[in-house]
């Protein structure tokens, strides 16, 4: 398959609205390349190094862009064109120019190579207390106690290393139990769902709106020892095909997970309580910090009480539990 990679050139006080309006879109697998991020560590760390390499130099002074992929197919092509739409709504919100020009640049690039270049960049890494995220060409062999979830997330989708999926594997920690049913909204490649699974639930039933998940979270499944009896992955909108929802089954699980964005996880506030046992735990995040009070308001006007608010880098988490719809 080829692929179209877009590169969405912005500030260092952009990349919060454009990663958000990416993630509304459903786009989760970015690259930020923050060029003052990168000039505060090469100013700081100069005075130590006897040589810097000239092409490092020079990327210093590039301008900031979050690159993403979209499949070269009808899909990827109508996700371009939202992508498109939301750049110029962003432009236009923008008129002070704090965000950058917000241009779009394509480059069309066939798998192998794509593969080449992104994933030499992605390695093991830790995340919280139990939980090593493994990229599957990657050797891992030092001694831990960890867990540790192989994934090949493929082209489209997010690899763990964004602090909304960060925000809800911690959580997952603390509140996942042995024996659970699980249900993931906004699957993706299966992250949350497959490490609930690692950490003692009985079952998961993952979601997302873009039918290429499928196979992707039942690879990254099977790459982890879990087989289609404990795991199923769906297609479809929750909110509005009644399908879905009754393919998903109502109040059956004991944790949900919506790593989504802000509007999303408001209009799930309705749907949710339906799926969920009385009792059980929501982890929502992908929720900017100025939406946070909005989602929070949303949740308790449907019976959620707020567990906890957890923060990273302007990201918010929110682990809510349900009440009693018979009490």
């Amino acid at each position: 398959m080829d692929w179209i990679e877009i590169n969405i050139y912005t500030t260092s006080e952009g990349i919060e609205a454009v990663s958000g309006r990416l993630y509304q879109l459903g786009i989760t697998g970015l690259q930020i390349e923050d060029a003052q991020e990168f000039k505060d560590f090469i100013d700081k760390n100069e005075p130590y190094w006897d040589y810097v390499d000239d092409e490092l130099m020079v990327k210093k002074d590039c301008e900031t862009y979050i690159k993403v992929y979209v499949s070269d197919n009808e899909y990827g092509k109508e996700t371009l064109l939202a992508i498109k739409d939301s750049m110029k709504a962003l432009k236009e919100f923008d008129s002070d120019i704090n965000f950058g020009r917000l241009d779009i640049e394509l480059t069309n690039v066939n798998e192998e190579d794509w593969a080449n270049n992104w994933k030499q960049y992605f390695k093991p890494f830790p995340i919280g207390e139990k939980v090593i995220i493994k990229p599957s060409w990657e050797e891992y062999n030092e001694p831990t106690d960890r867990i540790i979830f192989d994934i090949n997330p493929g082209m489209l989708f997010g690899t763990g290393t964004h602090e909304s999926t960060k925000l809800c594997i911690e959580a997952s920690e603390r509140y996942v139990k042995n024996g659970d049913s699980v249900l993931d909204l906004g699957c993706g490649s299966g992250i949350l769902s497959i490490i609930s699974l690692l950490l003692g639930a009985d079952n998961a039933v993952a979601v997302d709106i873009d039918p290429n998940v499928i196979d992707i979270s039942y690879a990254n499944a099977k790459m982890n020892g879990i087989s289609k009896d404990r795991y199923s992955v769906l297609a479809g909108n929750v909110i509005t095909d009644e399908r879905i929802k009754a393919q998903i089954g109502y109040r059956k699980y004991d944790l949900v997970f919506a790593n989504i964005v802000a509007d999303v996880i408001i209009a799930l506030a309705t749907i949710v309580p339906t799926q969920i046992k009385s009792g059980g735990v929501l982890i929502c995040s992908g929720i900017i910090d100025e939406r946070a009070g909005e989602v929070a308001k949303a949740l308790k006007d449907n019976d959620f009480e707020i567990l906890e608010i957890n923060k990273d880098n302007g990201w918010i988490g929110l682990v809510c539990r349900k009440g009693d719809l018979d009490a």
